[in-house]
């Protein structure tokens, strides 16, 4: 819905509604009485209700800032516009992992509901300041949109959609519940050694993000010197990714199974299954602006993180469901049958996004 608004309103509405959203909620937290909290019939529904709006502003402001870049790079500009979007990808996550550290201190130090406070209190200052600051338009509202125009209509974007989805519930059901829960359970981590292990993985893999095309920049150049053309990341790409990742979680539930140490087997793969994962993610993060055309990317974007979410939802509830009754193991297979399904989805991808040695100032772009 985010999308469909941004598109008959325009992609500031979305970016400041996201957020003050995230001010409101963050606010509901912080001047409820502290009484109130602490009766289980009155808190668990107003801070589920609390934290949904917080997801619904996060969501709102991260298609804008997406669909954005979309629009302010130039039409053709691929190597700068992969750059662009991985680097806000990627330091988003960064940033999301340094939270959890800024979170355990304001915590500790102040209190939750003063933590509340001072984070809402942030928030409203970086609403100000792109108030202020932010100049332009990002595209011309088209009023005349009708809301079935939020279900893309494009093959492109629906199969990546797709594989987007499983892509992220191949992390989610492994991740999110069965593996803190190992880590505290069976390998006797306490509290913060969990969340600070997660939060660096969180870190890392948002650096990594950040730095894939970079990578992919030397593969472009060697390409160019090899044949006289190179190649952005297209849904070829995006398929050998998917089945190299699937590797990882099948070979930490393998070693499980044997008598390598878990700790070993768990540390060393995640960290391997972090960088792949990363590195898939970016390239998913490029493609879906690479098949979207300008007058209609707040839809599809927006349709795009729908799927993003609801893998994510599928993960999250199944890796509890999973670890109750197969332990981590069976969360890792699933891990694999999902990472699968993203790969042979993936086989059905576009592979002729526009070859970057047509594109203008190739070599100026590469270097």
């Amino acid at each position: 819905m985010g999308g469909w608004v941004g598109q008959r309103l325009g992609l500031k509405l979305t970016l400041y509604s996201g957020l003050g959203l995230q001010v409101i909620a963050l606010g509901m937290l912080g001047v409820v009485p502290t009484e109130w909290l602490l009766l289980p019939a009155f808190s668990v529904p107003f801070v589920m209700s609390a934290q949904a709006l917080s997801g619904i502003a996060k969501d709102l402001t991260k298609m804008s800032s997406k669909s954005a870049i979309k629009l302010v790079v130039p039409e053709n500009a691929n190597s700068t516009l992969f750059k662009w979007v991985a680097l806000l990808t990627g330091s988003k996550n960064a940033l999301k992992g340094v939270g959890f550290f800024l979170g355990a201190l304001l915590l500790t130090s102040i209190g939750f509901q003063y933590a509340m406070l001072v984070m809402s209190a942030g928030v409203l200052v970086i609403l100000f300041a792109v108030i202020l600051l932010l100049r332009g338009r990002f595209q011309t509202p088209t009023s005349k949109v009708p809301f079935k125009a939020v279900f893309s209509k494009s093959r492109a974007i629906n199969l990546l959609s797709a594989a987007r989805l499983f892509l992220f519930a191949s992390r989610d059901v492994w991740f999110v519940v069965g593996l803190p829960v190992f880590l505290h359970e069976a390998l006797g981590w306490d509290f913060w050694q969990v969340g600070g292990f997660l939060a660096l993985w969180v870190i890392g893999y948002g650096f990594v993000q950040a730095a894939t095309p970079t990578f992919m920049t030397r593969r472009m150049k060697r390409q160019l010197t090899e044949h006289g053309q190179a190649y952005g990341p297209d849904g070829k790409t995006a398929t050998m990714l998917a089945f190299v990742l699937a590797v990882f979680p099948a070979g930490i539930a393998l070693a499980l199974m044997t008598d390598i140490s878990p700790t070993s087997a768990l540390v060393g793969g995640l960290i391997a299954f972090g960088v792949m994962f990363a590195i898939n993610s970016a390239v998913h993060s490029y493609l879906i602006l690479a098949y979207t055309e300008s007058d209609k990317v707040s839809l599809n974007v927006g349709f795009y993180y729908m799927a993003n979410a609801g893998g994510r939802l599928t993960g999250t509830v199944l890796s509890g469901i999973l670890y109750l009754f197969f332990g981590l193991i069976g969360c890792l297979w699933a891990s694999v049958v999902f990472v699968l399904a993203a790969g042979f989805i993936s086989l059905l991808l576009p592979t002729n996004i526009q070859p970057m040695s047509q594109l203008p100032n190739l070599e100026k772009a590469i270097e």
